[in-house]
């Protein structure tokens, strides 16, 4: 029986001090296709055997898709956004998939990809998609055991509720920009609501709603929030690259830019990298 650690790299985990405070790095921006999306896309292919498969991305979760269909020999149609970075969107026809731009956002592109006709893979508001994510946070349970706390940059919601389902007890906290916060607004309402899209980590984290289970997840396994904006976003972007050469695009920073700000406590936190699929390039 063939299994996601067959297809997926189980990434470092790097120990740094930041500030003087001691800090873990979860290198998942190292993850195959440049980010965690990987392992929920494989995992659901795994567990349901379709040779023909579509879905709908901002980028990330379409490289995957694609990605996991040309490991398991399936073939793709992934529906982006006309707001879809070329960097993203080319790397999804490489891979062998059928690009379709629809629409402005995630949610109309969704809409279109979910009337397709073909079986729909989720991006996030899904339990095989959510356990796949999950490893990430059981990798550092075992490499890390003493890690007490866990920031996770949020858009729908599936890395963050698999983080929570992993963390054997320890905090999680939840981080999105100031204005690209579906998550929050969620857990504020106590329900998925309509959210705007408009950050610089939109791309990857541009959920015009968060999924239901994920917030089910989050609300019992009592997960925090945190906002930050755009500019401490790019400015831990670059700090990860100053200071420690880790390469990431904005999505991948947001976590750790809620870790400058003094957001994420405990006496070894762990920030996850969940990404590094941008055109930014580090100087």
């Amino acid at each position: 029986m063939r299994t996601l650690s067959q297809y997926v790299r189980r990434t470092p985990a790097m120990h740094v001090s930041v500030d003087g405070r001691p800090l873990v790095f979860k290198l998942e921006h190292l993850q195959l296709t440049g980010s965690f999306k990987i392992r929920g896309a494989v995992n659901t292919l795994l567990s349901l055997q379709a040779s023909e498969i579509v879905t709908a991305s901002g980028g990330n979760h379409g490289i995957a898709v694609a990605q996991a269909a040309q490991l398991l020999g399936a073939h793709a149609t992934v529906f982006v956004p006309v707001t879809a970075p070329e960097s993203k969107t080319a790397r999804i026809e490489a891979l062998g998939a059928k690009l379709i731009r629809h629409g402005n956002t995630y949610a109309e592109a969704a809409e279109a990809a979910r009337e397709f006709g073909l079986t729909y893979i989720e991006a996030y508001n899904d339990l095989t998609v959510i356990e796949g994510q999950s490893t990430v946070t059981r990798e550092i349970v075992e490499d890390v055991p003493e890690v007490d706390t866990i920031a996770v940059a949020v858009g729908g919601g599936g890395l963050i509720a698999g983080a929570a389902l992993a963390s054997g007890g320890r905090r999680v906290i939840a981080v999105e920009p100031e204005n690209c916060c579906a998550m929050h607004n969620a857990l504020a309402a106590g329900e998925p609501v309509d959210s705007s899209v408009n950050s610089v980590a939109a791309d990857a984290l541009g959920a015009t709603r968060a999924g239901s289970l994920s917030l089910e997840i989050l609300q019992r396994h009592g997960v925090s929030s945190v906002l930050v904006s755009d500019e401490e976003i790019l400015a831990a972007r670059d700090r990860l690259w100053g200071e420690f050469r880790l390469a990431v695009e904005p999505a991948g920073a947001v976590a750790f830019a809620a870790s400058l700000r003094g957001e994420v406590p405990g006496a070894l936190p762990c920030v996850i990298l969940c990404g590094a699929n941008s055109e930014w390039i580090p100087r």
